[in-house]
């Protein structure tokens, strides 16, 4: 008579006991401190944009997207050569908002998203 095994959820790896169990999206960013630092950067990213919202006039809010940050150098996303040069004119108004809300960014970097 064979008796199988009965399945405990358990898995063997190289004699480590190991419970395969799925893990939310914010569980692994607060497990792991790369994707903590991701998820901090992308919510700050996203502040930042929102702090600009009333500076930016409503046709051009759609056309831009928050971007990576890179130390003092914000990058924005955007959708068009037009909307990036209305931005180009706005840079210093929007650093300045920026930094006087609490932002510590130097530069803003404007890459145009190829569609």
């Amino acid at each position: 008579m064979h008796i199988s095994p009965i399945s405990s959820g358990l898995s063997h790896n190289a004699g480590m006991a190991k419970i395969n169990q799925a893990v939310t999206l914010m569980q692994a960013a607060q497990e792991s401190p790369s994707l903590a630092r991701l998820t901090e950067l992308t919510r700050e990213s996203s502040l930042r944009l929102k702090t600009l919202h009333t500076l930016i006039p409503a046709p051009l809010r759609n056309a831009i997207q928050a971007g990576p940050i890179e130390g003092s150098e914000w990058c924005l996303l955007v959708s068009s050569n037009a909307a990036a040069a209305k931005l180009r004119q706005m840079l210093p108004a929007l650093l300045a908002h920026l930094n006087s809300h609490g932002h510590a960014v130097e530069k803003i970097r404007l890459k145009i998203l190829q569609s």
